[in-house]
């Protein structure tokens, strides 16, 4: 049965707080693949406005566009760029386009890491081995725009710590001017020095945007500032 924009959204974020609550009872992403791809294929159907495949694995693409493009979806969960995304070359001239996605678990978003053509994923991919063809992951990586290129959008000091929240939604944490990585145990010191919950509503802890932006408000609320935007060059304004 075809499933609706807004029953693919439901279900996606199904999934992604189950995915969540595995992780906080520590069950390792390793252990949950089957999930995992269910969420790339969920997102892949999503922003194509597409329909799932009606069966696993199906002439080795997963999920139909709205415009009929066969897409193989890969998902991971790993976080650096050591992994690989494994093919099978005798299903591959069944597939339009390759989706490889991945579970920030930190972040808890899905990011795509790679979507293009079949015939560009190919050139991506190493030489047939044992059945199967590889695409590194350290091939997809990009590196992030730098900091220093993006205008802030709030920006608080507590004690000897400053919290910049970026119109990227990236959360940046200075002590004493010099950066603080990662970020989340700096944000759960002042989270806990202002009485801020760590949790969300579900159970499952913050994840590191969440929490900055707790910390951000917490700290306007008790000193009445507002916000503040700063310029990349580093200026700010009220």
């Amino acid at each position: 049965m075809a499933l609706t924009q807004m029953q693919l959204i439901q279900s996606l974020g199904e999934a992604m707080a189950w995915f969540e609550r595995e992780l906080h009872w520590g069950v390792p992403p390793t252990e949950l693949r089957h999930l995992c791809g269910r969420i790339g294929e969920l997102y892949a159907a999503m922003i194509t406005n597409g329909q799932m495949a009606t069966s696993v694995n199906q002439h080795g693409y997963d999920v139909v566009s709205a415009h009929g493009e066969r897409i193989s979806v890969k998902t991971t969960a790993t976080m650096e760029g050591a992994g690989q995304v494994l093919f099978n070359p005798r299903t591959l001239h069944q597939v339009d386009r390759v989706m490889i996605l991945r579970v920030n678990t930190e972040e808890m978003q899905v990011e795509i890491l790679l979507d293009a053509s079949v015939e560009e994923a190919l050139g991506l991919m190493g030489p047939e081995a044992q059945g199967k063809r590889t695409l590194p992951l350290r091939r997809l990586l990009k590196a992030p725009r730098p900091e220093s290129e993006l205008a802030t959008v709030r920006a608080v000091s507590y004690g000897e710590y400053s919290v910049r929240e970026l119109e990227s939604g990236t959360i940046v944490v200075e002590r004493n001017g010099a950066p603080v990585k990662p970020a989340k145990p700096a944000l759960r010191e002042v989270a806990n020095a202002l009485n801020i919950p760590l949790i969300n509503s579900n159970g499952n802890p913050l994840n590191t945007r969440q929490l900055g932006s707790q910390v951000i408000q917490g700290v306007m609320a008790i000193s009445g500032a507002s916000s503040t935007t700063q310029s990349p060059a580093g200026e700010f304004d009220e």
